[in-house]
């Protein structure tokens, strides 16, 4: 059995990094949706994932999960995954790293929700540092290892996997940015990787809606947009 099992590919920013790389290097794999926020979801994921969230590779007898694992997994058997060069290589992980553990306001502030446009956040100091933070990030590394194509380290890499729901959440909400940040999502979202799937959330069935006092769940009725 191989599967990928993801949340709902507009709104799990931890899914679609794992599944943007396994799609990169063309892992040939089952891929399946579990919706998050329903009354079944921990249920049914509780029968396959041990930690009962997404991502979650199953490969044979593995069982591989979280984002940045599965794309060290993936880059244990396929080139491409990470740059190619040391220097740059040890940065994407870094700034990788940097991605996967912090920046909580920014998660807090902005869900990611490809689909939608909402209106931009209370720009508090937290959110504002964060913003500021991701465009350095951003903007180092276009500077220093971007000069063989548009994407942070030049070609395509797990680091913009890491990032492609940062770039959604800053159109989403219309973050603040500089030229440099607005050419680099640009060219991220442009990538017929984030084409894809940017057409397959539009067309999921499912929604999340985001209130100060919680989330709620449910169906987009069939003809609404």
């Amino acid at each position: 059995m191989r599967r990928f099992v993801s949340g709902n590919l507009n709104y799990s920013s931890w899914s679609i990094r794992a599944l943007l790389m396994a799609r990169h290097v063309g892992l040939e794999v089952e891929e399946e949706i579990v919706p998050l926020d329903f009354p079944d979801t921990t249920e049914r994921l509780a029968r396959i994932s041990p930690t009962r969230k997404v991502p979650l590779l199953i490969w044979d007898d593995e069982a591989v999960w979280d984002s940045l694992a599965i794309i060290e997994w993936l880059a244990e058997r396929y080139p491409g995954v990470w740059p190619a060069d040391a220097r740059a290589r040890a940065r994407a992980r870094s700034i990788s790293a940097e991605m996967h553990s912090g920046f909580p306001t920014l998660r807090r502030a902005c869900p990611m929700d490809i689909r939608a446009r909402h209106d931009t956040p209370e720009m508090t100091a937290d959110l504002k540092a964060d913003i500021a933070r991701v465009d350095e990030l951003w903007s180092d590394a276009r500077a220093e290892f971007g000069e063989g194509g548009p994407f942070l380290f030049g070609e395509w890499s797990a680091a913009d996997a890491v990032y492609a729901p940062v770039v959604t959440r800053f159109i989403t909400y219309d973050l603040p940015r500089s030229e440099v940040a607005q050419a680099y999502m640009d060219a991220v979202m442009a990538h017929p990787l984030m084409v894809r799937l940017a057409k397959e959330a539009e067309a999921e069935p499912w929604w999340i809606k985001y209130t100060p006092d919680g989330r709620s769940s449910g169906f987009i009725p069939s003809g609404s947009s």
